[in-house]
């Protein structure tokens, strides 16, 4: 069975209403970056950095997986399908796809502040104050920036072993993410689906130059061609 990879970012949801990571000058929800998405931050502001999060773990429960999430679910009837996005969310899990990589961490787990294993399951709020057995102060499952990418070396060979490489949703922008397209086999097929993307059409790259919901219709369309 040939092996389709999937690298989606922040445009492969945001049909479902969640907005993307950052705007063009570089402000999140408001805030710097900084402030809400790095260990400096955290250690600066613990507060205003949980209830960010806060707020987005809420608003990713009142979403749903729009037609994408469920049309790229569907490819495993007929391909083995590896996912690896740059998400928090958990859209798709909830579309059916039973293979996915969080490069960047869940909105839905933390985490003590000690420790990159002992991952929770988390629905609720997350306050200053909330422990794990041991006593330590819980945190946002998040890779942040200036912090490792405990699932890059996983990533990278997955890639290693695809036979079709697809990229949904991203700009090609945000490292390490975006060199995964580097430690696919050559000459493998590549579809790049963004309405502005980041990069042309060449021999072995095919750009479908519309957002996530109508593009990847066009790419289910090629495969079964």
């Amino acid at each position: 069975m040939r092996h389709i990879v999937i690298l989606t970012g922040a445009g492969m949801s945001a049909e479902s209403g969640l907005k993307t990571f950052r705007d063009a000058n570089g402000l999140w929800e408001g805030h710097d970056v900084m402030e809400v998405a790095s260990p400096e931050g955290f250690a600066a502001n613990p507060e205003l950095v949980l209830e960010f999060y806060n707020q987005r773990r809420q608003q990713l429960l009142e979403v749903q997986p729009n037609t994408a999430h469920y049309d790229l679910a569907a490819l495993e009837q007929d391909y083995k399908v590896t996912i690896v996005t740059q998400n928090l969310d958990d859209l798709h899990e909830r579309a059916g796809s039973s293979n996915i990589v969080h490069l960047h961490g869940e909105l839905l787990k933390v985490r003590p502040i000690n420790s990159i294993n002992n991952i929770i399951h988390w629905t609720k709020p997350l306050l200053l104050g909330d422990l794990d057995t041991n006593g330590n102060q819980l945190r946002p499952h998040i890779v942040w920036f200036g912090e490792a990418v405990p699932m890059l070396d996983k990533a990278i060979k997955i890639c290693n072993t695809a036979d079709i490489l697809v990229i949904i949703g991203t700009s090609m922008q945000v490292y390490p993410a975006a060199s995964l397209i580097n430690y696919v086999p050559d000459n493998i097929p590549i579809y790049f689906i963004d309405p502005n993307p980041a990069l042309s059409n060449t021999k072995a790259i095919s750009v479908i130059a519309k957002k996530a919901t109508e593009g990847v219709k066009d790419l289910v369309s090629f495969l079964k061609n």
